[in-house]
């Protein structure tokens, strides 16, 4: 009978271990053979325990303590009055639908992903940035969290996609653009829908271009050969090698 770990990922160099092998392994000596040192490994293997928790002295966690909350006036809720937890993520899911534009806003969505600097195409200068006491997502984009990404549909996924690429092929690469489109690349289900493969498609040309008008030393260098990276896995067509 096969074991969890057989079944998740095939052994790749199969051997036998136990008694049934009729041979008793010496741990304490060198493997005489590559059988036995594949042997000796697969025992070791069985030795250790599954799961293996840290033992941390509390103490020595509360001398660096910077934050103490007291939940002692925090009652948990009676029974039968707390919520299911099916019925916790759809709320959850419902007020993020909430936040984010709708699937048809493409102006939106740009101002979502991007943030309103680049969007109205006004920059921001260092002493700005120190001025700014917090973060402000809605002039600087929202990053793709996995708590947003994780909660777009294919049709969306696609259809931001198609947003943003249409948006890089009139306007220069920004970090914002490179995190969201990694981002939605990585959410892409195979198949590959067609209206998919002409977007990456657009996208590895733009790419391509911008890196061709590159003089010297330049940081976004790296980010489109990223994106380049990323687009040829999705396609497996060998003619996109040449965009590298």
């Amino acid at each position: 009978m096969k074991s969890d770990v057989e079944e998740l990922m095939p052994r790749l160099l199969p051997m036998e271990c136990g008694s049934g092998t009729g041979e008793d392994l010496d741990l304490s000596g060198p493997p005489r053979n590559p059988q036995e040192y594949l042997r000796q490994v697969q025992l070791e293997a069985s030795l250790c325990p599954e799961v293996v928790v840290a033992q941390i002295d509390p103490k020595k966690l509360r001398k660096k303590q910077t934050v103490n909350v007291s939940v002692a006036g925090c009652h948990a809720a009676p029974v039968g009055f707390s919520p299911s937890l099916r019925w916790q993520q759809q709320q959850v899911s419902n007020f993020s639908e909430i936040r984010q534009p709708k699937l048809t806003d493409e102006e939106g969505w740009k101002r979502f992903c991007l943030g309103e600097k680049v969007y109205l195409g006004t920059s921001s200068t260092h002493t700005d940035a120190e001025q700014e006491p917090a973060l402000d997502y809605s002039k600087m984009g929202f990053p793709p969290f996995l708590s947003i990404i994780s909660r777009l549909n294919q049709s969306t996924v696609l259809m931001v996609l198609e947003i943003l690429i249409g948006w890089f092929e009139e306007r220069e690469f920004v970090p914002q653009l490179g995190r969201w489109l990694y981002a939605l690349l990585a959410c892409l289900e195979k198949p590959l829908l067609p209206e998919a493969h002409s977007s990456i498609r657009q996208l590895a040309r733009r790419c391509a271009q911008l890196r061709s008008t590159l003089v010297g030393h330049n940081p976004t260098i790296s980010c489109k050969a990223l994106s380049l990276c990323a687009i040829t896995p999705c396609l497996k067509r060998p003619q996109h090698a040449m965009f590298f």
